[in-house]
């Protein structure tokens, strides 16, 4: 099912049918880097469990561009819990939170991630209604940060040892975006 779309990118609802893109892209250590993490590649029974198994508020989306599966993109309504970790007070506030990558290596270095975090920035205002959005890229992955302080998005807390990656817990940054 589709979500939303610009003249070349598609963000639609997971589908059977891109498991195995998601199991090439979850097994390759340059995404896993910053995603699920090197130590952690997913197979066809993991992708299953994390992407297709889970009942929770998150959407789960693939990437398209032109046609191509390019990528993943996941969107959820942020929870009291971590909303209090966050220090958002406001209950009345609508805060989306996201995680993104693009998978496919010919994909990369070509703005396609900006575009993407634009678009769906764009579809959580206006179908969602969202106040705010956020996210929580862990310090050392400064394409990452860069790309969203390009789409408006800024870093206004410092999340330590907030994620555990790799074995480690990893330094985060908690990045907003404002209607």
């Amino acid at each position: 099912m589709m979500l939303f779309h610009d003249e070349k990118m598609t963000i639609r609802k997971l589908e059977d049918s891109d498991k195995e893109a998601l199991v090439k892209w979850l097994s390759d250590p340059e995404v896993l880097k910053y995603f699920e993490g090197r130590d952690n590649p997913h197979d066809l029974k993991r992708v299953n469990q994390h992407y297709f198994e889970r009942k929770d508020e998150t959407t789960r989306c693939l990437v398209e561009y032109e046609g191509t599966p390019i990528g993943y993109i996941q969107f959820y309504p942020v929870l009291e819990e971590e909303r209090m970790a966050y220090g958002y007070w406001n209950p009345d506030e609508v805060i989306y939170g996201t995680d993104q990558f693009i998978g496919e290596p010919d994909y990369w270095n070509r703005g396609l991630g900006t575009e993407l975090v634009e678009l769906m920035k764009k579809y959580l205002l206006s179908e969602k209604q969202a106040d705010v959005l956020v996210m929580d890229p862990q310090v050392s992955n400064e394409r990452a940060i860069a790309c969203y302080e390009k789409c408006g998005f800024q870093k206004v807390k410092f999340l330590p040892a907030h994620e555990l990656h790799e074995g480690e817990m990893k330094d985060c940054w908690l990045m907003e975006y404002k209607a």
